[in-house]
């Protein structure tokens, strides 16, 4: 739940500067699919895992002495005293790595799959202001449904900024070498999943939504395909993906 919360605030608060993307992955999907600039990927990309690392240090310092308590005066990232999964994402025991990337992959897709609509014109999009709530309650059931695995990171950026966090706090290379060196998957496989899930958008959705006119939209296909990275994005704030819209 504070999760979904916390997506909600930052999207209000942060929307109207940047688009409040929050995730590497969602701003990846956007320039595949045009509504971002190439050139500002790696940016945006940066902004969300330093993000990430501050937020990551500030619950730290709020709950040090909790945390200290629980460890029993140690930072560990296994055993019944860790304490490294309150800020990076780690996989049950019984998971192995192909059912974490598979799960990880899944997540992201439904992800996309969930919030690209929220801001087509071509389809039902949802009123500016409701999309910061919409987004979160998308969060919130992915979270929730997909969770028991590997903590449903969806999101690089929500995953290395605070694994980065804990190296440097006290926890020690362990936090990159633990389960079979985990840390790859919920960076990888997130962006692997934002690209099927725009891609799954555009064959069986956008493309065959019916233009402002009315009737069936011949160049739907010419509108919304994905974008070579050499070329310029539009300039659409109706592209734009919730909150008040920005021009790149």
């Amino acid at each position: 739940m504070s999760f979904a919360v916390g997506v909600m605030a930052a999207m209000y608060l942060c929307g109207g500067v940047s688009g409040a993307h929050l995730n590497p992955a969602v701003s990846f999907s956007f320039c595949l699919l045009g509504r971002l600039q190439w050139r500002q990927l790696p940016f945006y990309s940066f902004s969300q895992i330093l993000g990430a690392y501050v937020a990551s240090a500030v619950v730290f310092l709020q709950y040090y002495d909790a945390i200290l308590e629980f460890g029993r005066g140690n930072l560990t990232v296994t055993g019944p005293t860790e304490t490294a999964s309150i800020f990076a994402t780690y996989p049950s025991e019984y998971l192995s790595l192909e059912s974490g990337f598979f799960d990880q992959v899944v997540g992201t897709a439904t992800l996309l799959l969930c919030i690209l609509p929220l801001d087509d014109r071509l389809n039902s999009p949802a009123p500016k202001g409701l999309v910061p709530p919409l987004v979160g309650l998308v969060v919130l059931g992915i979270s929730m449904a997909m969770s028991s695995n590997c903590g449903a990171a969806i999101n690089p950026a929500r995953d290395l900024g605070p694994r980065l966090f804990t190296l440097t706090a006290g926890w020690g290379t362990e936090v990159f070498t633990a389960y079979r060196h985990w840390w790859w998957v919920p960076v990888v496989a997130p962006m692997l999943g934002s690209v099927l899930g725009s891609c799954l958008y555009l064959t069986f959705i956008q493309w065959h939504l019916p233009d402002p006119q009315g009737g069936p939209s011949p160049d739907a296909a010419s509108r919304t395909k994905i974008q070579d990275p050499s070329a310029p994005a539009p300039r659409s704030d109706s592209e734009s993906i919730a909150m008040p819209s920005w021009d790149p």
